[in-house]
């Protein structure tokens, strides 16, 4: 199965370690396994989503259109790319 493109990462809180990811192409939900990849389609690691949120409110999916916050567990740059897969 070909990996899905999810969206871009708009901002990095790296003193809580949360990335807000502008979910613009596929849903993500708790539970999916994310790769997260530079803007030159590198990889820089995979995990699986433990929680998101959506003004602050835990939610267990996201869709088109809808910012984010992730718990990530490395550091991630502005415009890096997210793939489910």
């Amino acid at each position: 199965m070909a990996d899905s493109k999810v969206g871009r990462i708009d901002h990095y809180y790296d003193n809580i370690g949360v990335a807000v990811l502008e979910v613009s192409d596929n849903p993500i939900a708790v539970g999916d396994t994310i790769k997260v990849a530079d803007k030159a389609g590198e990889e820089k690691f995979t995990q699986t989503i433990t929680s998101i949120q959506v003004d602050h409110k835990n939610v267990d999916e996201a869709g088109k259109g809808d910012a984010v916050g992730l718990k990530v567990d490395q550091p991630v740059n502005e415009g890096d790319l997210v793939y489910r897969i």
